[in-house]
């Protein structure tokens, strides 16, 4: 089921500058899963955070159309079942984070009882229960982040938006966000996670999408995006054999006694290469794609240019 979902989605904000005005979104169309951690990634200036804005509801459309929860973003009954932290999130420094998470649920529209009930969960699932009665202003950034991250979620949302949720944590922090997030999703929730920290989107997301100059260059999962196209690595006994790649079919990146990485013009050419192993009766143990990191497939996307894939 498609919790999220956009076509041709286009934001252009007007400017006086002599330069026009600033495509920030340029006709993005991308689906969101109930249940999955969608991260979405790009360089700064790429329309992310404008992109999280247009599905709040907190800046208007241009073109294109975006349903969250079947409703588009205008109508308030989108939001009814989302959750948000913002980027920077500015809470009422004189409250506890005890009275935070009660103040948002109620704006949330959550009864008392509903809120006295999940109140020591959320605190235990972010980690907080030992400072939910010392004031926000006390708070260092990682447990602001960490009380956002939970008033994101007391009014028991089906989807949590959570833009740049580690920025300013610690190695420790960020790795505490990550298990809170894993059990967000355990739960059934989605997660629509904005950030730039790419070894965490990595470590957490279910699929990925890469924004540039406001464009959809590429989606899909994590496994997708990091697989080096058509190109393998084979474990066998080569030992001193002498193995050539035919050109038309590829070329060999490297060889050693028990291993050997082939680059083939199309994927299916792996098969010529196995038999030819065979036909010298070397025994294969076994055959993978060489995958990249999601840093080089990034950096692939976002100076290649708009090549979306499924």
């Amino acid at each position: 089921m498609r919790i999220v979902e956009t076509k041709d989605l286009t934001k252009i904000f007007t400017t006086r500058q002599k330069k026009g005005n600033i495509i920030a979104l340029d006709s993005v169309s991308l689906g969101v899963d109930q249940g999955e951690v969608f991260g979405l990634l790009g360089p700064n200036g790429a329309g992310k955070t404008t992109l999280v804005k247009t599905l709040m509801g907190l800046t208007s459309i241009t073109s294109g159309d975006a349903l969250v929860n079947g409703l588009p973003p205008g109508n308030p009954g989108s939001r009814q079942q989302v959750g948000f932290l913002p980027e920077n999130p500015r809470f009422p420094s004189h409250l506890t984070g005890r009275a935070l998470l009660v103040f948002s649920g109620r704006l949330s529209g959550v009864s008392d009882d509903d809120i006295n009930s999940r109140l020591k969960p959320l605190l235990v699932l972010v980690g907080m229960e030992r400072w939910a009665d010392t004031k926000v202003s006390k708070y260092s950034k990682g447990m602001t982040q960490r009380i956002g991250v939970a008033q994101a979620l007391i009014g028991d949302p089906d989807i949590v938006f959570l833009d740049e949720p580690t920025d300013g944590i610690d190695p420790i922090g960020k790795l505490e966000i990550r298990g809170v997030l894993e059990k967000i999703r355990d739960q059934g929730k989605t997660v629509f996670l904005n950030s730039h920290l790419l070894s965490e989107v990595e470590a957490i997301a279910d699929r990925v999408a890469i924004l540039s100059r406001g464009k959809l260059v590429r989606v899909g999962t994590v496994d997708e995006l990091t697989v080096h196209e058509n190109q393998y690595e084979i474990e066998a006994d080569i030992g001193n054999e002498r193995i050539v790649i035919p050109e038309e079919i590829g070329q060999r990146v490297s060889i050693t006694a028990k291993s050997m990485t082939v680059s083939l013009v199309k994927p299916e050419n792996i098969n010529k290469v196995i038999d030819e192993l065979r036909l010298r009766r070397i025994n294969i143990w076994s055959v993978k794609p060489v995958k990249q990191s999601l840093e080089q497939s990034f950096f692939e996307a976002v100076t290649e240019g708009p090549e979306q894939t499924a």
